[in-house]
């Protein structure tokens, strides 16, 4: 069978830079496959994706070496327009792909660009939102809809051109995690339904083997590290050595002393053979002490039976009440839409509450203005484009602390130090345009970080960043938590950083809140994980399949255990 994809000796360096960002790639991808490609950030994953559809090197110019072929063609000579009808791409930021009022007009666009005749236009535009499961919202605008609903408007856009091959990048970044599970089961009954072949780029390498993939490609400093099955993968270290985060629960296999094989089929943790691990999984629990969680400190934020509306009569939050202590990291959960982002905005004062009020060390904060409350409570928002506003990096970091006065000198020193904590130190002098999603991701962490403020918000703080990154994100979090008493609240989609970084979880769903407890008993809790769009934790299967009855303990021990490892 001929590779539908080749790269052959394949090297590419951007015009603007001295070292090439992909060296001597030898890649073949053949009809059918469904590729997980991964890496950390900067490892050259996009530009490997940009070199399939041709935005390399007509969008972004510089020196090829080697041969590409895709479907047989060279994408250099065919263009981005060319190849778009071979390839399609989703984006990891959907909102920067819809063109169209309403979904299908967005669903419609290339078929008009194709001068299509208007009946086909619409046979075609109704059969594709049958695939995706989008029927009932052609009418709608695609900005009125959830995170999952975009991405499959996305799909749906680049499925009318019948192409054979999709490719995704990130497309669980912005995700709540039974929505990304949706997502990756939808991608998989796609392709098999259309026979194409699949490339997803993507960190949660955990979340897209809910589904098998066929080979995962480990790319980093633009080489291919490695291109094997998953099996044969996840039972080597090169995934963590490259900085992927392997599954929960071969992590807890290994901290057992259990060494992977193969022939165990370790990429699902449903039906993999766990029978020569279970003795040692036992073992390993019983001998683990369990996590001590305890803070006494006052309340600092206290939401008192909050309920809020956009349009009366269509609630969005009813009756919400929870307290944050002094100190505390505290996730908050729940299902795109749940009403998650709008909590924070109405602690921040961008909102009134309808109901109900909001204490800040006792106080009600209902007549601080916008500008008072922000130097108490510091907010990364989920976008980055909704923050950014200078065009460089090192001006936008700055901007809170020169606004206010700040000697040049203390700023200029204060903004260094946090770009060298978020790993964008040398970046500093680039335009903010110049960055990837995560970094900008970064950035805009970085300048509320550089504020030093008592509370902090962070509306999805690991979205679209690598193990690693995500790692010293969250370990600096957590360590000027430890040191300064800062108090932390963090919106998130992310299990793994819910599980390990936070000892609280308070769970939204429908606009209610559902439960206030440990994230352990949550995430082994099948209803609440359920009716909140969460995935419960693999841990929780192992537990079960290892005959451990408390698999809530079981989690809490592992999650006492990594945090010893990694003090």
């Amino acid at each position: 069978m001929e590779p539908v994809i080749e790269f052959s000796n394949y090297s590419f360096r951007y015009k603007s830079q001295k070292e090439p960002s992909l060296s001597g790639i030898n890649l073949k991808i053949y009809p059918g496959e469904k590729i997980l490609i991964a890496g950390p950030s900067g490892s050259g994953k996009s530009t490997l994706a940009h070199c399939i559809n041709a935005l390399i090197p007509c969008s972004f110019p510089g020196e090829v070496t080697g041969s590409l072929r895709v479907g047989g063609e060279d994408p250099a000579r065919l263009g981005v327009f060319g190849m778009s009808k071979k390839v399609g791409t989703v984006l990891q930021d959907t909102d920067g792909q819809f063109i169209g009022l309403t979904v299908a007009e967005d669903l419609a666009f290339a078929l008009e660009n194709d001068a299509a005749p208007q009946q086909e236009m619409f046979e075609k535009v109704q059969r594709v939102a049958q695939v995706v499961d989008l029927e009932h919202l052609l009418h709608h605008a695609p900005g009125e809809l959830s995170g999952g609903q975009k991405q499959r408007v996305s799909m749906g856009g680049v499925m009318v051109d019948d192409v054979d091959i999709l490719l995704f990048d990130e497309p669980l970044a912005n995700l709540d995690p039974a929505t990304g599970k949706r997502t990756i089961a939808l991608i998989d009954e796609i392709m098999k339904l259309r026979k194409m072949t699949v490339i997803i780029i993507e960190h949660r390498l955990e979340d897209v083997l809910y589904r098998d993939v066929d080979r995962i490609v480990v790319v980093n400093d633009g080489r291919i590290i490695a291109d094997g099955k998953p099996d044969e993968l996840l039972c080597e270290e090169v995934l963590g050595q490259q900085g992927v985060r392997e599954p929960l629960y071969l992590a807890a296999i290994r901290h057992a002393g259990g060494t992977l094989r193969p022939e165990d089929h370790p990429q699902h943790i449903e039906t993999m053979n766990l029978a020569p691990y279970r003795d040692l999984v036992r073992s390993w629990f019983t001998a683990t002490p369990p996590l001590v969680c305890s803070n006494t400190n006052p309340p600092v934020l206290e939401v008192e039976n909050l309920s809020f509306s956009y349009a009366p009569g269509e609630p969005v939050l009813r009756e919400i009440s929870f307290a944050v202590r002094k100190g505390e990291m505290l996730s908050i959960v729940g299902k795109n839409g749940a009403g998650k982002s709008t909590l924070s905005a109405l602690i921040c004062g961008f909102y009134q509450p309808t109901e109900g009020r909001i204490l800040l060390n006792g106080q009600d904060i209902a007549p601080l203005s916008i500008k008072e409350r922000g130097e108490r409570v510091g907010l990364v928002m989920q976008s980055p484009n909704q923050m950014i506003s200078k065009p460089m990096i090192m001006e936008e970091v700055g901007l809170g602390l020169t606004v206010r006065g700040v000697p040049a000198d203390e700023v200029r020193e204060r903004v260094e130090k946090t770009l060298k904590i978020c790993g964008l130190y040398p970046m500093r002098n680039w335009p903010v345009s110049a960055l990837s999603f995560g970094q900008k991701k970064r950035v805009t962490i970085a300048s509320i970080l550089v504020m030093e403020p008592d509370i902090m918000i962070l509306d999805e703080p690991t979205a679209g960043q690598d193990y690693r990154h995500y790692t010293e994100i969250m370990e600096f979090l957590r360590r000027i938590n430890r040191e300064t008493g800062i108090t932390i609240l963090m919106i998130t989609h992310d299990m793994h950083l819910m599980l390990e970084y936070t000892d609280r979880a308070v769970v939204i769903a429908d606009g209610q809140l559902i439960t206030d407890d440990t994230p352990a008993r949550v995430l082994t809790d099948e209803s609440i994980a359920d009716r909140a769009y969460l995935k419960k934790t693999s841990l929780y299967d192992l537990a079960l399949r290892c005959g451990i009855g408390e698999p809530s303990e079981f989690v809490e021990r592992f999650i006492a255990y990594e945090r010893a490892e990694n003090q």
